[in-house]
């Protein structure tokens, strides 16, 4: 019988948690290096930034105008410099997140591929593909940041103030038509890790397989990620719901226990959402991995006769029958 690959899916991260965990590991670990790398450059950054006792007095002054024109005189010839910065840490960000990511997927995406082929034995993934991938998703990620604040940003300063309720829309829809391009492009990066690593398809070699194998398993792969995304929606109305109850009872709670409430809500979310990514990419090998299913196998166009059939039949044949 077939085997359904949504099921096949959740049932891999359930009855392999350790797949789940591993995904929350690499995530979260980078996520909190770059946080603190974030939180030093700030630091770093307002160290260097020169304080008068005018500026001073205004700040502690209360006033908000005054306040401004403090800050104003503290920042003041100080953009360039942090543009700079800022580029040298988003630099180092991105080139650390492609090698993690592409050594995080390659070793999951390892183990899925040898749970389905009952064997820890899978071939060795090549890194240097998967970073390609990493590298594809990096770039098309900041594209699409940059074409976002461009749309904003463009109309904004081209349209006029009677024009910029339109123009706010127009963006808006530019907006939506880049941020679903890439989650389109996104989501064909990631499907091809797995082809490499199953098949040993270098970088793009791997993209023309995810794309030839959207055509040709497109329905169950439609089904999975509907499924899954059902599932991640699901999480995501549940947490909402269970963070409203200490925001409805902030008046009476500390704020302490509020914060850490809603802090714990919120990476409870998170991980759930990291083992459905885990699933949903288990369900993707199970489709590559697990036997098609009987109608994707029909012999409707075989060339060769059935065997209930009499080729020498004269009413099959093109032969005019004598006299």
């Amino acid at each position: 019988m077939p085997r359904s690959p949504t099921l096949e899916g959740f049932r891999t991260v359930f009855r392999r948690p350790s797949l789940g965990f591993a995904e929350i590991a690499w995530r979260w670990s980078f996520g909190g290096a770059a946080g603190l790398l974030i939180t030093l450059f700030c630091f770093e950054y307002l160290d260097t930034l020169p304080v008068t006792r005018g500026d001073l007095l205004l700040l502690r002054s209360r006033q908000p105008l005054l306040i401004l024109r403090a800050a104003g005189n503290i920042v003041r010839g100080s953009g360039f410099r942090l543009v700079e910065a800022f580029i040298v840490l988003a630099l180092a960000l991105t080139v650390g997140w492609i090698v993690v990511a592409a050594l995080a997927r390659a070793a999951t995406v390892k183990a899925l591929i040898g749970h389905f082929r009952d064997s820890n034995k899978a071939a060795a993934p090549g890194i240097r593909p998967l970073a390609g991938l990493m590298f594809f998703r990096a770039t098309t990620s900041l594209a699409a940041v940059l074409g976002g604040f461009a749309a904003f940003g463009v109309l904004g300063f081209a349209s006029t103030p009677e024009e910029s309720g339109m123009a706010f829309q127009l963006a808006m829809v530019i907006f939506g038509l880049v941020w679903l391009a890439w989650s389109v492009v996104n989501w064909f990066l990631s499907l091809a890790a797995i082809f490499v690593v199953a098949n040993g398809e270098d970088t793009f070699g791997a993209i023309a397989a995810a794309v030839d194998f959207l055509g040709l398993r497109g329905g169950p792969v439609f089904a999975v990620g509907t499924s899954f995304g059902l599932a991640h929606f699901a999480a995501f109305i549940v947490a909402s719901i269970v963070a409203a109850v200490p925001l409805g009872l902030a008046a009476a709670l500390p704020g302490r226990l509020v914060l850490a409430a809603i802090t714990v809500i919120t990476l409870l979310y998170l991980a759930m959402a990291d083992f459905l990514y885990m699933g949903r990419l288990a369900a993707y090998v199970a489709i590559l991995e697990l036997p098609m299913e009987p109608s994707f196998q029909s012999s409707a166009f075989s060339t060769q006769p059935s065997a209930s059939i009499d080729p020498d039949e004269l009413i099959l044949s093109d032969v005019p029958a004598p006299g």
